[in-house]
């Protein structure tokens, strides 16, 4: 029978306060394609993607590959980096907004491959936002005692959803997958999470087709949904929306931008970023940036940035961190955490 966590039982007695990243993995497809690539079958060249967007090269999934595979992956290595018994999970929270199939969701496709008890497995789609979405889930069920070890990923293939004719949008999208597993903790660890979500946005970004409508219009990207974006508009909220988040996020937990150690921001283009880290008197020595590789892989892209800062030894554990992610909704959120 599955184990039931009782949170007054903690090694100091009291109930358990926080939860904790006990360890982070993440996984990239092999095959990259480079602006240069893309120069072949779209009119664009290397430097105008690269000024609008800090991309150089992407990676995508090829013939025999998945989410779920690219997420199993990633979820395996941050098993192993927190040294836990899958058996020990007492949730699976995915961030998706590509799936292997309509149902089951790609969470429970992984349970068992993963070795995960009959715990509860579930997938989040906030686009962009989903890996924030999931880990503020994941945190509340160790914060109110229902769980004891969570399992959190964010993984996309995107690629399946580009329509490879548009450069506006082709050149942005990028394949990938990264996981943290959280522990209950009686010491900071995620000091607080924020999630957000503004419905009068959803034809800025947005998907042309889905179960109940649109296949009339997929005819021109060979039956497939595909990915609309009008990017000047969503410039211009991110940039905005995104500062409020960090003010509401560091206010929450009385604390000044100069307490924070590292921010890790969702990879959407270069110059979003740059302006947060303006924003927040930040030096971009300071800022993850993996875009100008990985493009944008949507709910995979902040925990593939943790995992590479993690695993590369810049982000040490005490680090105070400010993960934060804009998506298609709108939706967004953060996470102040104490690595």
């Amino acid at each position: 029978a599955h184990r039931v966590f009782d949170p007054r039982v903690s090694t100091g007695g009291d109930r358990v306060k926080y939860s904790r990243i006990a360890g982070t993995g993440s996984y990239l497809p092999d095959k990259i394609v480079t602006n240069h690539d893309l120069e072949a079958i779209m009119d664009t060249n290397d430097q105008w993607i690269r000024e609008r967007t800090g991309i150089r090269e992407r990676r995508t999934v090829i013939e025999g590959e998945t989410t779920a595979t690219l997420a199993r992956a990633a979820c395996q290595k941050a098993i192993e980096a927190a040294d836990v018994d899958p058996n020990e999970i007492d949730l699976f929270v995915m961030g998706t907004t590509t799936p292997d199939l309509v149902f089951p969701s790609t969470a429970c496709l992984l349970q068992k491959q993963l070795g995960l008890p009959d715990c509860g497995a579930m997938d989040v789609n906030a686009a962009c936002s989903g890996f924030m979405y999931a880990l503020s889930v994941g945190d509340k069920y160790i914060r109110c005692g229902d769980a004891r070890k969570v399992l959190v990923c964010g993984a996309e293939t995107l690629s399946r959803i580009v329509n490879w004719n548009k450069r506006e949008t082709a050149v942005l999208f990028g394949d990938g997958a990264g996981a943290v597993v959280l522990e209950a903790s009686d010491e900071p660890g995620i000091l607080s999470t924020h999630i957000h979500a503004n419905g009068n946005y959803v034809d800025v970004l947005t998907t042309n087709a889905g179960i109940s409508v649109g296949w009339d219009a997929v005819a021109e990207n060979d039956g497939k949904p595909e990915i609309m974006m009008r990017g000047n508009e969503v410039f211009k909220v991110a940039v905005r929306t995104l500062g409020r988040i960090v003010e509401e996020t560091l206010s929450a937990n009385d604390m000044d931008k100069t307490d924070l150690d590292w921010l890790i921001p969702h990879q959407a283009n270069l110059r979003i970023i740059a302006a947060m880290a303006r924003m927040l008197d930040m030096n971009m020595d300071h800022v993850v940036v993996t875009v100008d590789r990985h493009g944008n892989t949507s709910a995979a892209s902040v925990p593939l940035a943790l995992d590479e800062a993690v695993r590369d030894g810049r982000i040490q554990r005490g680090d105070m961190l400010l993960l934060e992610a804009f998506g298609g909704g709108f939706t967004w959120g953060s996470a102040l955490i104490k690595y």
